[in-house]
């Protein structure tokens, strides 16, 4: 596409502002310390009726790498910290049938909490969905925060996404996270 665009006979198409209505999402970035705030958060937002996605890299805790994974932070969020609401798994390695109920039930509004690998970073459009977190945020590229953050802010609601890192980050790392921070444009991204 892009060899095409720059030496053929196409023309770019450049779209710079939101939707009519659309608000910018706030990104917002804690701590992985600060796992309980954010839960706090969270519960509100579902409280006034909204949904929510919490994203993580891996989709089974690793013995190499101390990282929280999809598949038993699923089953944490469900009995320990939403206990009031239905959290569904997602993941890459779910057969196609899985997966899609999964996200049915997400879209229908019958599940509250989404819990996710990057799986869902493109082609979900949930409306109600207000809430992103993503865990481990500095273990994912710049393209892909800002395709996951892409999942909210899909009405005229105010969404947020919030960026969990653990202490300690490298200078890349650093500058990823206060990227996404600092702008939602991905072109400047």
């Amino acid at each position: 596409t892009l060899a095409l665009t720059a030496y053929g006979d196409l023309d770019v198409s450049v779209i710079k502002d939101l939707p009519p209505g659309r608000k910018p999402v706030t990104t917002i970035v804690k701590p992985s310390s600060k796992h309980d705030e954010v839960y706090r958060f969270v519960s509100k937002e579902l409280a006034a009726g909204r949904q929510a996605y919490v994203v993580y890299p891996l989709v089974e805790q690793s013995s190499k790498m101390d990282l929280n994974a999809a598949t038993e932070m699923a089953d944490h969020l469900a009995t320990k910290v939403f206990l009031k609401y239905r959290v569904t798994l997602i993941h890459g390695r779910l057969s196609q049938a899985v997966k899609d109920e999964a996200m049915s039930t997400f879209v229908r509004g019958e599940c509250n909490v989404l819990v996710s690998t990057t799986v869902i970073e493109v082609g979900v459009d949930v409306p109600n969905a207000t809430i992103m977190v993503i865990e481990h945020a500095e273990r994912f590229g710049l393209a892909q925060l800002h395709q996951l953050r892409g999942r909210v802010g899909r009405n005229n609601i105010q969404s947020t996404c919030i960026l969990l890192y653990k202490e300690n980050l490298g200078e890349t790392a650093k500058k990823r996270i206060k990227t996404i921070k600092e702008t939602n444009d991905g072109f400047q991204i």
